[in-house]
């Protein structure tokens, strides 16, 4: 070999060296700022952080898209979905990315439990989002064989105890909370305008298991307190009119009304109650206490009062809603129900972040501990701080009550306890 040539041997391995550092360099991760506790909280990034690479981390989750709650269970999807992408352009977790692995089950629990055999057995998820009471229900026994972190948009009490369900996890009240808080404020209310006696409290819940979540617990409360054992009337699935049902809750003498069920059928229940004239103080929970049922029921809408966990208004929606605007995603007005989802799927990543950051594998049983454990998880005011404990999965025990006022939800209460 000539002289010539070695130089140009020497030159080219040189170029080779350069260019295989420099790559390096552009894989390895960089300190991009951290987004808050639960994301809900954090800002954006000062800059391009560097894209996520490596082992991507997989979550599970089942929507209902096309089912009986596919009302509320859309945008709630959009807003779990939202919040996975912004997560991964400002950086992952821990330089990793965050991989949604999910499906619409039309609020099936049989096509529910075919999806997390499939998500947990096949695609390896680590942690799970799921949706409705009854299918929830249905998993909670193979959550905990499977040793699954499991947030659920379903709040019954079934799923709060860790000695009974330990890798489930409830992020706002439960119903039967829910329900308890929504007759404390009732029965002030009934007093406060002057009433004496006790008043008459009725139901008018989704034919379900979700529906009837609440009811047992809230009897419990309302016979506890002087009231008549409420009337229950369930409200069957697709129906167009429920004149039918409020006849019954007429004669029944109620003053009050719970509703325990999602936006559509509780507007068409207030829109049908305005057209018979009926005196009755309906009251939410958290699926139709929405933006939606304002926009279904219009003017009739004025006056409910409704149960609201999660407050869009809150400092902590900010970054949820920008990034909405910013990539054009539609999610129908239903802006509670769209922050709701990516505080939920925030808190379960808060779950995953501290893991790792503890230095710990990324196991089930791990991120369960650590959501025990890890103290405060701060959702900038969308809810109260949010806190596991070994004896509690309930991470929120109160809520503030809310009244449609001039064609928006107000708040008209402190946050409550049902304790």
């Amino acid at each position: 070999m000539g002289n010539d040539q070695r130089r140009f041997g020497m030159l080219a391995l040189l170029l080779a060296l350069v260019l295989a550092l420099a790559a390096c360099g552009q894989q390895a991760p960089t300190a991009a700022p951290t987004p808050a506790p639960g994301g809900a909280t954090g800002g954006g990034t000062t800059g391009a952080p560097p894209a996520p690479s490596g082992e991507p981390i997989k979550i599970g989750a089942i929507f209902d898209l096309t089912g009986a709650t596919a009302d509320v269970g859309t945008p709630y999807s959009k807003g779990q979905i939202a919040y996975i992408d912004w997560r991964n352009a400002n950086g992952g977790v821990a330089g990793r990315p965050l991989q949604l692995i999910s499906q619409d089950y039309a609020y099936e629990v049989p096509r529910a439990e075919e999806l997390y055999t499939q998500f947990v057995t096949q695609d390896k998820v680590v942690v799970f989002s799921g949706w409705g009471t009854g299918d929830t229900e249905a998993l909670k026994g193979r959550i905990s064989e499977d040793q699954i972190p499991f947030i659920s948009a379903s709040y019954s009490a079934e799923l709060a105890d860790p000695a009974k369900t330990p890798f489930n996890f409830l992020v706002a009240p439960t119903y039967s909370d829910q329900m308890i808080i929504a007759m404390k404020w009732a029965l002030e209310d009934w007093k406060a305008k002057g009433n004496t006696g006790a008043p008459k409290f009725a139901y008018l819940f989704n034919d379900s298991p979700f529906g009837r979540s609440p009811l047992a617990d809230g009897t419990a409360f309302a016979q506890a307190n002087g009231v008549e054992t409420p009337l229950e009337v369930p409200s069957p699935r697709g129906a167009t009119d429920l004149t039918p049902q409020l006849t019954q809750i007429r004669d029944f003498g109620a003053n009050y009304v719970f509703l325990q069920n999602v936006s559509t059928p509780a507007a068409l229940a207030i829109k049908n109650a305005r057209s018979l004239g009926l005196d009755i103080q309906f009251v939410c929970l958290n699926w139709c206490a929405n933006e939606l049922l304002i926009k279904l029921a219009g003017a009739d809408a004025e006056g409910v009062v409704g149960a609201i966990p999660f407050d869009p208004a809150a400092e902590g929606a900010k970054v949820a809603l920008e990034f909405a605007k910013e990539k054009g995603i539609d999610y129908g007005g239903a802006t509670s129900t769209f922050v709701q989802g990516w505080t939920a799927m925030s808190i379960l990543v808060a779950g995953i972040e501290k893991t790792l950051a503890d230095g710990k594998e990324l196991t089930g049983e791990n991120i369960r501990n650590t959501l025990q454990t890890m103290g405060e998880i701060d959702t900038g005011g969308v809810t109260q701080p949010i806190v596991f404990t070994e004896t509690s999965h309930a991470g929120a025990k109160s809520l503030r009550l809310f009244q449609v006022k001039n064609g928006a939800w107000e708040a008209i209460t402190d946050f409550i306890s049902a304790q």
